[in-house]
C-alpha cells in the first residue's frame, strides 16, 4: 500500500468516525424529551412521568409592596416542580399557576366566629369573637400538590404560591385588597425575569426561572379562582390564560345585595372580616399588626354591616372595575346551583369583557360550587395559549352549558350568554298571593295592595309550600304544557312599603308543583334580595317612612335552566330569608303594589315561545 493510499484510509476513516459522531448526536438530540401534541392536547410524555425525578423546591418572590407595615417590601413563597429535563436538557417549558390562601392552614368554620345575624335590620351589629389564632406551618419545599400530576407529565411546570399574609409568604391578608393582585403579578414577573426571587425570605442567594418560557396560565377554584382573575387585571406580560373556576368577582355582591346584608349560603354571618380571619395564617410576629391595621380598621370602617351600602372599600374588592386592564384570555367556570359564590359572578365579568370588546369563553353546569371544565377542553387551552398549538381553540364555541342531566363532560355548546334568542318578557301580578295569585303576560288593573308578616324562623321551603300563609305572597303562571327555556337575568321591580324604617326584602323564583327532594335547591329557579332603604342609588341608603310606597328594581342572580312540562313558575316575595339575610325579630310587615310590580324574564323565544309553552296540550 503506498503513503498516497494510506493517507486517504486514515482521512476517510476519521470522515467516518466523525459520521457516526454526528449522526450520534443526531439521534441524541432526537431523543430530548419534550412536550407532545396529539390532536390539539398536550400528551403524557413518557420521560416526564417519573415523579422521583422531578425537580422540587421553593423560593420567595419580591412585591413592590409592603403590607405588614415592617417597612421592608413583601416576599411571595412559591414553590415550583419541574421536568428533570429542564436542567438536564435545557428543556424550557410553560407554567400552570395557583396561588391561594388556604395552602397554609384555615381558622375555624364554628358558627360563634362569625357575626350574629339576630338584629334588626339597619341596626349596629353585636359585637363579634374573632376566631382563635390559626396554627403557624412553616412546610416547605412543596405548599401544595394540586395540579402536578396532571400536568407536569404533559411537559408544563406548575407553580404555587401563598397570598399575602398566609403560610410563609409575608404581609397581611387583606381579602381583595390590591396586595392580592400585585402578588401574583410579582410571581409572573420572576417567571418572565423582571423579577427577583431568592431562597430565603429575607436575603438569602438568587433564584432564577432560567428553565420557563415565560408563559403562564393560571386557574383555581373559589378564593383560588378569584386570584386569576384578580392578576389578570393587572395586565401582567406573560400571563397568557386566566381559567377562574366559582370565582368570587366582588366582595361586595359576595356580602351583600342591593343594599341588603347579605350572607353566602352556608355561612351565616360571614363577613369580609371573618374571611381574613379564616386565612390569616402567616407569620405570628406580624400578626397583631395586621388585626389592628387591616381587620379592626381598615375593614371595620369600611365594610358597614349597619347600611350595606356600596362604597369606596367595596369598589376596590370589584374585579369588575378593572376589567379594561385585563389583556390575557379568560375562560370562566361556574355552577348554576351554587348559593355560596353565586353564578353571577362569573355571568356578570363574562359579559363585562363582551362589551369591552374581548372574547371570554364561559363554561356552566348545574351543580353547586366548584367544578372546573373538563381536562380535555382544559388541555386545549393550555395547549393553545400556553405552546402556540394551532388546535381551533379560538373558534370553538364561547358557552359550554351542561344541560339538565348530563355529564359534565358533556356540555352543549352555545354562542353566546344569554343565549342569543333570549329576550326580556314582562309578567304582571295577580291578586291573592296569600295562597296562590297569577303570574301573566296581561296587565290586569285593579288589584291593589297585598300584605305580608315577616316571620325569619320560617325557611324558604315552608314558606313556599304552605298552601295559606300571611308570611309570605306567591304569584304563579299556568302549568308549562312543553317546556321552557331560562337564559339571562331576571329583573323585579317592586312598588312597596315597611311599617318599619329598614326592612328585609327577598325574592325567589320556583317550580310547582313542589318536589320532595333531599336537594334543598331543587324547586328554585333563582334568587334575589333587596334594601328597600336603598330604592334611589346603592351608595346611599335612607330610612323608610312606615307606610309610604317606595318604587325600585333589582336583579335575581343569572341562571339558564330548561323548566320541563308540567311544572309552573311561581314568584315568592317575602321579607328575612333566614339562609341568606339577617334575622330581625317577626312581625315588620310589607305592603306590595301589585299594580307597579312586575318580574321580566329572560326566556329564549321571549313572550311567543311563553304562550306556546303554556298552550292547551293537542
Amino acid at each position: 500500500m503506498s503513503r498516497s493510499s494510506g493517507r486517504m484510509f486514515v482521512v476517510a476513516s476519521v470522515g467516518a468516525w466523525l459520521g457516526c459522531l454526528a449522526e450520534d448526536a443526531g439521534a441524541q438530540a432526537a431523543a430530548k424529551a419534550r412536550p407532545t401534541f396529539v390532536d390539539g392536547q398536550a400528551q403524557v410524555v413518557e420521560a416526564f412521568k417519573d415523579k422521583k425525578a422531578w425537580i422540587q423546591h421553593d423560593l420567595w418572590v419580591d412585591t413592590p409592596f409592603d403590607s405588614d407595615g415592617d417597612g421592608e417590601n413583601d416576599r411571595m413563597h412559591v414553590d415550583v416542580t419541574r421536568q428533570a429535563q429542564t436542567d438536564s436538557e435545557g428543556l424550557k417549558v410553560a407554567v400552570v399557576y395557583e396561588t391561594s390562601p388556604y395552602f397554609s392552614g384555615m381558622g375555624s368554620n364554628e358558627p360563634q366566629y362569625n357575626w350574629d345575624p339576630k338584629q334588626e335590620v339597619g341596626a349596629p351589629p353585636p359585637k363579634r369573637t374573632p376566631m382563635p389564632p390559626i396554627e403557624f406551618k412553616p412546610e416547605r419545599p412543596l405548599m401544595s400538590r394540586d395540579l402536578i400530576n396532571d400536568w407536569v407529565p404533559r411537559g408544563f411546570a406548575v407553580v404555587h404560591s401563598a397570598s399575602p399574609g398566609t403560610g410563609l409568604s409575608e404581609g397581611c391578608p387583606t381579602v381583595g385588597g390590591i396586595n392580592e393582585s400585585l402578588a401574583p403579578k410579582a410571581v409572573i414577573d420572576w417567571l418572565n425575569g423582571r423579577a427577583k426571587g431568592w431562597t430565603l425570605p429575607d436575603g438569602g442567594e438568587e433564584v432564577t426561572a432560567y428553565w420557563a418560557t415565560g408563559k403562564v396560565a393560571m386557574t383555581g377554584t373559589s378564593y383560588n379562582g378569584t386570584l386569576p382573575l384578580a392578576a389578570a387585571t393587572t395586565g401582567v406580560e406573560g400571563l397568557e390564560l386566566v381559567v377562574p373556576d366559582a370565582p368570587n368577582t366582588s366582595y361586595y355582591h359576595y356580602y351583600r345585595s342591593h343594599g341588603l346584608v347579605r350572607h353566602p349560603g352556608g355561612y351565616m354571618g360571614e363577613d369580609v372580616d371573618v374571611l381574613y380571619d379564616f386565612i390569616n395564617s402567616g407569620d405570628p410576629e406580624r400578626r397583631d399588626w395586621c388585626n389592628d391595621n387591616v381587620r379592626d380598621k381598615l375593614m371595620a370602617e369600611g365594610f358597614d354591616r349597619e347600611r350595606g351600602d356600596y362604597n369606596e372599600f367595596w369598589r376596590g374588592r370589584d374585579y369588575f372595575n378593572v376589567l379594561s386592564n385585563v389583556k390575557c384570555a379568560v375562560f370562566l367556570s361556574h355552577g348554576l346551583s351554587d348559593w355560596n359564590v353565586m353564578p353571577d359572578h362569573s355571568t356578570r365579568i363574562y359579559e363585562g369583557l363582551k362589551a369591552l370588546g374581548k372574547r371570554p369563553a364561559l363554561y356552566l353546569h348545574q351543580g353547586g360550587h366548584g367544578g372546573p371544565p373538563p381536562r380535555e377542553m382544559l388541555n386545549r387551552w393550555f395547549s393553545h395559549y400556553l405552546y402556540g398549538v394551532d388546535n381551533g381553540v379560538e373558534q370553538d364555541a364561547r358557552v359550554w352549558i351542561v344541560r339538565e342531566g348530563a355529564k359534565r363532560e358533556e356540555p352543549t355548546p352555545y354562542a353566546d350568554f344569554p343565549h342569543p334568542d333570549s329576550a326580556p318578557v314582562t309578567f304582571h301580578l295577580g291578586k291573592g298571593g296569600e295562597t296562590a295569585g297569577a303570574l301573566t303576560l296581561e296587565k290586569r288593573a285593579g288589584q291593589g295592595k297585598e300584605t305580608l308578616v315577616d316571620d325569619v324562623s320560617l325557611d324558604g321551603a315552608t314558606l313556599a309550600t304552605t298552601e295559606d300563609s300571611e308570611n309570605r305572597l306567591v304569584y304563579t303562571t299556568p302549568v308549562l304544557t312543553k317546556p321552557l327555556h331560562l337564559s339571562g337575568t331576571p329583573r323585579l321591580t317592586i312598588r312597596v312599603s315597611s311599617n318599619k324604617p329598614a326592612a328585609n326584602l327577598s325574592v325567589w323564583l320556583v317550580t310547582f308543583p313542589w318536589a320532595d327532594s333531599k336537594n334543598p335547591n331543587a324547586n328554585v329557579i333563582t334568587r334575589g334580595w333587596a334594601d328597600p332603604q336603598n330604592h334611589g342609588s346603592l351608595e346611599k341608603s335612607e330610612p323608610l317612612s312606615p307606610g309610604k310606597f317606595y318604587d325600585l328594581t333589582f336583579d335575581l342572580v343569572a341562571d339558564d335552566q330548561i323548566v320541563p312540562a308540567g311544572k309552573k313558575l311561581g314568584l315568592m316575595i317575602f321579607s328575612s330569608d333566614r339562609d341568606f339575610t339577617l334575622w330581625p325579630p317577626p312581625g315588620t310587615k310589607l305592603s306590595i303594589d301589585l299594580d307597579a310590580t312586575s318580574l321580566e324574564l329572560p326566556l329564549v323565544g321571549g313572550a311567543d315561545e311563553f304562550r306556546r309553552a303554556t298552550a292547551p296540550a293537542k
